[in-house]
């Protein structure tokens, strides 16, 4: 199978689970919304919608043979072995997250999934820039949607729990 191909039906496949089964699983909807009021569930429902139609965008831009021809890819040096170990492992953190999340919730498992990340790109050098943005983007993040636009996003057990 061609990688643009492949490209695109990973992007749809991870967009069609957050739209088709996280967002209606773990983003609460009231029995009652005020009529100027979005509900909870509209922005992560749009940016999922939107990304299968990238990734549907993208395979038929595959088959019609449109995008870019696939050059030699320029990567850190690596060994193939060790790129499929670092999908894996991205593949690993999510489903590691996806799991944390009923229990420690979305804030601190987004705060988690994020340093998670910025560490998988190798990046070890700027340590207070990796906190800043591992605690600070989840946060500031999480403030607007919550304040700005009124979604709510799980609590967890454990914050529950500890009266949060």
């Amino acid at each position: 199978m061609p990688m643009p191909v492949l490209r695109g039906l990973l992007v749809v496949a991870f967009f069609a689970l957050c739209a088709f089964y996280l967002v209606p699983v773990y983003v609460p909807r009231p029995a009652f919304i005020p009529g100027f009021a979005p509900p909870p569930d509209m922005w992560p429902r749009t940016v999922s919608l939107i990304g299968i139609l990238l990734g549907l965008l993208a395979l038929i831009l595959a088959f019609r043979g449109g995008a870019p021809a696939e050059e030699a890819v320029e990567t850190d040096g690596s060994s193939t072995k060790r790129m499929v170990l670092r999908f894996v492992g991205l593949v690993l953190a999510f489903g590691l997250f996806l799991t944390a999340l009923p229990f420690v919730g979305f804030l601190i498992a987004i705060i988690l999934l994020t340093f998670t990340m910025v560490l998988m790109t190798g990046e070890r050098n700027y340590r207070i820039w990796i906190a800043l943005l591992s605690v600070g983007g989840p946060v500031l993040l999480l403030l607007f949607f919550n304040s700005a636009l009124g979604t709510q996003f799980p609590k967890g057990a454990l914050l529950k729990t500890l009266g949060f």
